[in-house]
């Protein structure tokens, strides 16, 4: 879509033609030929913080798993997950995973980051951030790069850190604490 602004008054108002085409060229090109600036002119703070909220609401829609549904199987996916729910089988996520304070899975589950307040029957392994809540109940084996645990979590098992950050705790500031 190319915006294409007339100045040219019309009766005392400004007209502003929409014409709709194929996108031609490198956008910040074209962003910058239109506002008559340098190509490497850095973006100011306030529009670079807009634009990167821009491209996170524009991300797909999270998968959610909601508090009265029960999964039997594996589940293989990429993006979001908001589980509430309980699953019985493992997990490939390619994402973040949130287990909610309802959420019950029992089995193995993969993920890029994971925020965890259910319980887990099974095993965890995260290549990034892990973050366990003081509800959460892990019973298995925990892997992640970093690792950090609100007072009162239980896990069970073998905790792993992948990288030479030492497992963190802290205490729960959220609501409901």
């Amino acid at each position: 879509m190319i915006i294409l602004f007339n100045s040219t008054p019309l009766v005392g108002v400004t007209v502003i033609l929409l014409r709709f085409s194929p996108a031609v060229g490198d956008a910040k090109l074209v962003t910058a030929q239109l506002r008559g600036i340098g190509y490497l002119d850095r973006m100011s703070e306030p529009k670079r913080r807009f634009l990167e909220r821009a491209a996170l609401l524009a991300a797909p829609t999270p998968t959610v798993i909601g508090p009265d549904t029960v999964i039997v199987g594996n589940i293989r996916g990429r993006g979001h997950f908001i589980v509430s729910g309980e699953i019985h089988g493992d997990g490939e996520l390619e994402g973040a995973l949130h287990l909610a304070v309802t959420a019950n899975w029992h089995g193995t589950v993969h993920a890029d980051q994971a925020i965890i307040a259910g319980k887990i029957t099974g095993g965890l392994i995260v290549k990034d951030k892990l973050e366990i809540g003081y509800t959460a109940v892990i019973r298995g084996r925990v892997s992640a790069r970093t690792i950090a645990i609100a007072k009162g979590a239980i896990v069970d098992g073998q905790i792993e850190v992948t990288s030479d950050a030492p497992v963190v705790e802290f205490e729960e500031k959220r609501e409901g604490r």
